[in-house]
């Protein structure tokens, strides 16, 4: 159910980058709690000047390493399991590939369940037929 965007800069190899999408996906499968099947994960390398963020926010220090993160996902998760989440994907990405965990930047977009639509022109999650 989750949709995955992972953004960073350009230049790093393709393990790099499928150890990144796999140790996001591995922290939703275990502290998110989302099927293992259920895997949707859009990855944009961009340019330098496409790619702007403020290297000290909050106190943080961070590099051109840095890796966003945006999960869109159901609403229905407490604060506890979101925190557990972001913790699992910093100590898996810090893990492999290597990254700092002050490099791994995480957003949530919750949506409702009729927010959603696999396919065949449906929303997937509601149970009721769409009104005539």
């Amino acid at each position: 159910m989750p949709l995955v965007r992972i953004s960073l800069l350009k230049g790093k190899s393709k393990a790099h980058i499928r150890a990144i999408a796999d140790g996001v996906h591995k922290a939703l499968v275990e502290a998110y709690d989302v099927p293992a099947d259920d895997r949707f994960q859009l990855i944009q390398q961009h340019e330098p000047e496409e790619f702007i963020y403020d290297a000290d926010y909050l106190g943080i220090h961070r590099t051109d390493d840095l890796v966003i993160i945006q999960v869109t996902a159901g609403n229905w998760r407490e604060t506890a399991t979101k925190q557990a989440f972001y913790k699992a994907v910093a100590d898996n990405l810090s893990e492999n590939p290597g990254l700092r965990t002050e490099d791994v930047f995480i957003s949530l977009l919750s949506v409702q369940r009729d927010d959603w639509s696999f396919g065949k022109g449906v929303a997937s999650y509601v149970k009721e037929p769409a009104p005539v």
